[in-house]
């Protein structure tokens, strides 16, 4: 779909259907940009909507008509100029290197990933028996 500009003819007498027309159309899925005229009862609704199913909607409120659609072009983008593309910076120093600090050993109660490895089995239907009697079995 393109963006349209419609504009619709609206019988609002009450401030409360005014409001309740807004959040309606406001909900509408593509609407980017909603006015109203109040003088007139015009409502200027512009976005990717379908203006049939949105009349349909606010007949539910208030008297609603189409009074024209129109297609709405995207602004030309004017070309910019090319810009010099940046210094690459210099190699560092051998004064400048830093050695990087060993990770695993940052957080020193960080789940250690030997633990789980060394009880793995590699069967997944065995059973594993300990002989202690303070330990807990899952199976």
């Amino acid at each position: 779909m393109s963006a349209k500009k419609a504009v619709l003819q609206l019988s609002v007498h009450e401030e409360r259907i005014r409001k309740k027309v807004f959040v309606k159309v406001s909900r509408s899925q593509g609407v980017t940009s909603i006015t109203m005229d109040d003088k007139t009862g015009k409502m200027t609704v512009v976005g990717e909507v379908d203006v049939p199913v949105l009349v349909m909607k606010l007949r539910k409120l208030c008297n609603a008509e189409i009074v024209s659609v129109e297609v709405v072009k995207p602004p030309e983008k004017k070309p910019e100029p090319a810009k010099p593309a940046p210094a690459k910076p210099a190699p560092p120093k051998p004064a400048d290197i830093v050695a990087f600090p060993v990770t695993h050993m940052n957080y020193p109660y960080q789940y250690q990933y030997s633990y789980a490895s060394s009880y793995y089995q590699p069967n997944g239907n065995s059973r594993v028996v300990v002989e202690e009697p303070n330990t807990c079995v899952l199976m």
